[in-house]
């Protein structure tokens, strides 16, 4: 099962990291060039424990729906959500965050598993992690982005 491990610095307090991470407006934000749009449960402000929300988007050349659960928050240090329905097999994103002198440490843990026996290894293996990576980079460029500047106001008033 392939494992994503992301570790990024951002010039900001722990707290604001952590509620702009869990954003829905903010995900949206990052991830409108797929035209990621939620569409039932949470569709806006900050995810909390046992919250769900179920996206839309257009990724890998076909329309997708996806359904998400936060599953655990232990606020400001981290909290996980899962897929509950999708095109993943299993999918786990847990979101650690770390204070330091002068900022935060952000860590994505993100499992995911295909299925399709030896094909949907492959295809983890050579295409999805590296698709998928991709797409958290992203994410990660965009709360960054949001923290280090006034936007984050955008997205937590």
């Amino acid at each position: 099962m392939p494992l994503i491990h992301l570790t990024t610095f951002i010039e900001a307090p722990i707290e604001r990291v952590f509620d702009l991470s869990r954003s829905v407006d903010l995900h949206k934000k990052s991830m409108q060039k797929f035209g990621e749009e939620p569409i039932n449960g949470k569709i806006n402000g900050l995810m909390n424990e046992g919250d769900e929300v179920t996206w839309k988007a257009k990724h890998l050349f076909k329309n997708r729906i996806l359904r998400v659960k936060l599953t655990a928050l232990k606020r400001p240090h981290s909290f996980t959500d899962e897929q509950l329905q999708g095109d993943f097999r299993l999918m786990k994103h847990e979101h650690v965050f770390k204070p330091i002198e002068n900022g935060t440490i952000m860590i994505d843990l993100f499992q995911f598993e295909t299925g399709y026996g030896f094909f949907g290894r492959m295809l983890n293996q050579f295409y999805l992690a590296n698709y998928m990576r991709t797409l958290l980079e992203e994410r990660n460029k965009i709360i960054k982005q949001a923290a280090e500047t006034n936007q984050w106001k955008n997205f937590l008033t």
